[in-house]
């Protein structure tokens, strides 16, 4: 099973990268929002990528982060969630969008999507409600931005460039889940009043996130 790509963009196409990775091209579907933070032509990238093989078909998709992978796996869990209806919620939402959507039982964000109906959002988000918070728990390590050896890649000089960086995303969601839990909290609640914290300040920090979830969390009255 392949699980990463390193190479060469040697061509975008409308809902694909061709990946050349020494010599061997490699066609990766990608999400809308993954292909406008690929690099251009000649340069290196790297992606993780899911490998799904039929009786008639052998495809990758590729993500920029093994959590959009992961949740590009529990997407198309859901009946009616095929891999590009998968890739349409991700890139209509992103990953964290995605578990905010979840978390917060909102179908509504859900059907953002192209392709994606009523019925279908709906049943994503109370299928899915019950694994929303242990991949919003989940660390979130970025591709590296360099290549740790240049023969990764094809070594002719002219395409010996370091990998372009992908969007890096924060640990924040996942630390403030982390801290919550170790106050008592269940992952549910937590995932609930993170989500909730992260919609009104998306660029929070640590312990920002964790007073604003705090706040939704406290008893009213």
């Amino acid at each position: 099973m392949i699980g990463k790509l390193t190479g060469v963009v040697d061509m975008r196409g409308t809902d694909h990268v061709l990946l050349d990775v020494r010599g061997v091209g490699y066609i990766i579907y990608v999400s809308d929002r993954t292909l406008m933070a690929l690099p251009g032509r000649g340069e290196a990238c790297a992606l993780y990528t899911e490998m799904v093989v039929r009786e008639d078909l052998m495809q990758l998709y590729g993500f920029p982060t093994l959590l959009e992978k992961e949740w590009h796996r529990v997407l198309t869990s859901v009946q009616g969630v095929g891999a590009k209806a998968s890739l349409a919620i991700l890139g209509a939402l992103g990953p964290d969008g995605v578990s905010r959507a979840i978390a917060l039982g909102d179908s509504a964000a859900l059907r953002k999507a192209p392709g994606v109906g009523p019925k279908l959002a709906l049943r994503i988000a109370n299928e899915l409600k019950d694994k929303a918070p242990a991949l919003m728990a989940v660390d979130r390590p970025a591709i590296p931005t360099a290549l740790p050896d240049a023969d990764v890649i094809d070594p002719a000089p002219k395409r010996a460039a370091p990998l372009a960086p992908m969007p890096a995303p924060s640990n924040a969601v996942a630390e403030a889940m982390s801290a919550l839990g170790n106050l008592g909290y269940g992952p549910s609640d937590a995932a609930r009043a993170v989500a909730e914290a992260q919609t009104d300040q998306p660029d929070a920090d640590t312990p920002t996130l964790i007073r604003a979830a705090l706040r939704l969390l406290a008893p009213k009255g």
